[in-house]
């Protein structure tokens, strides 16, 4: 990846102090202007919206072609995973920096690939999907990051043959807990992304049993490393928000059940989980208040992009000012019924406008007495290629 003088001495200011080094915006803004990493290929669709079945949305699968990474065994680094304690409520509480904002715990990016081809299933590594690169993750970690947010398809890990209840696809779990592991023996923390819109196989999730296995099953592979992150599903969409807060729930408590009792986890709402229709037409602010959690270690994670219809498909965003605009009402509910906040999308093109949209969010999310905790950007990975939100 090249960067240009300027972005190279906030991206060493980030490095050396952390997330809320740069005074006036508090975090590495270069993941508008960062290009040419080599190791990324074009995949022949670069829509944001990828989808997890056919039948979820639209927008067509990215259809990538063959990656030259086929190892699905990453060399694993010596280095060792740093201590961590028990997460609590309070561990996760945003700390206040000597600049006068406040600096995320958790900030990194999604790195989306074994998600692709979600048209065929299982599909086939290194045709169909992948898995992100340790060169990648190495990257980003050099650069301050330290969270990355995994994609991965249920119906690779969860065979429609056997369905939510069966036995998981071994190759594809080896794969992801190998990509896992890297992440977190390296230090930094791996948010668990089923990047399925609340969907199976092609239908809505609403058997209550079968998600509360499948949450048990995946949460007991994980549930000895700390720096691990839940995320229950990627943006629920055309469902009423009781029914999505319902399954999250329902997956918060299978996690907690599994003995799963020191990560964080992250619920998402209907209507694509937008910050800006939190408040609005989306319902989640009626009942996403009453989740609940025995550790007290939970965020709603919202998602944000800054076009015209919030979704993420144009280089173009509304206005400099759109990021801090489309986040405020949602900080403010999450501030009323004292719930954290983890933004775990958010992109735009690489221009003045975006760049002023973005730099004004994140701006926003670290004031004094934030409930924000973490923020991811979208996206990087090996087949994204020139698309215009990839780093």
């Amino acid at each position: 990846m090249k960067l240009s003088t300027g972005l190279a001495t906030i991206a060493a200011l980030f490095a050396a102090q952390g997330v809320s080094a740069i005074p006036e915006w508090g975090v590495l803004i270069t993941v508008t202007a960062i290009t040419g990493y080599s190791h990324c290929r074009k995949p022949a669709s670069s829509s944001k919206r990828v989808s997890t079945t056919s039948a979820l949305s639209s927008k067509t699968t990215s259809t990538s072609t063959k990656s030259t990474w086929t190892s699905s065994t990453p060399v694993l680094s010596s280095q060792t995973t740093s201590t961590s304690t028990t997460s609590t409520s309070a561990s996760n509480t945003p700390t206040p920096s000597p600049t006068g904002r406040v600096k995320f715990k958790y900030y990194g990016v999604n790195q989306s690939c074994a998600e692709f081809g979600s048209s065929t299933i299982p599909g086939v590594l290194g045709t169909h999907y992948t898995w992100p690169t340790t060169d990648s993750i190495d990257f980003f970690l050099g650069k301050g990051f330290n969270t990355f947010r995994i994609a991965f398809l249920m119906e690779r890990i969860s065979p429609p043959t056997t369905g939510l209840t069966g036995p998981f696809d071994t190759a594809y779990l080896g794969d992801l807990k190998r990509t896992v592991s890297y992440i977190t023996g390296k230090g930094g923390y791996a948010v668990l992304d089923p990047h399925n819109y609340l969907r199976y196989n092609g239908s809505v999730i609403t058997d209550e049993a079968a998600f509360t296995i499948w949450w048990t099953n995946l949460a007991t592979e994980f549930k000895s490393d700390p720096k691990v992150v839940f995320d229950i599903n990627n943006e629920p969409h055309s469902i009423p928000a009781s029914d999505a807060f319902k399954m999250n729930q329902v997956g918060v408590n299978a996690i907690r059940a599994a003995g799963a009792t020191s990560q964080l986890i992250l619920v998402e709402g209907t209507s694509w989980s937008g910050a800006w229709s939190w408040t609005g037409w989306s319902g989640n602010s009626e009942v996403y208040g009453a989740i609940t959690d025995p550790y007290n270690n939970v965020a709603i994670e919202m998602h944000q992009y800054l076009d015209t219809d919030g979704s993420g498909t144009s280089d173009v965003c509304v206005s400099n000012t759109i990021g801090a605009e489309r986040i405020a009402d949602a900080t403010a509910w999450l501030k009323a019924n004292n719930l954290k906040g983890f933004l775990g999308e958010m992109g735009g093109g690489s221009n003045d406008v975006c760049i002023d949209a973005i730099k004004g969010a994140l701006s926003a999310m670290q004031e004094p007495g934030t409930p924000w905790i973490g923020f991811l950007w979208w996206a990087a990975g090996p087949w994204w290629g020139n698309y215009f939100q990839s780093i």
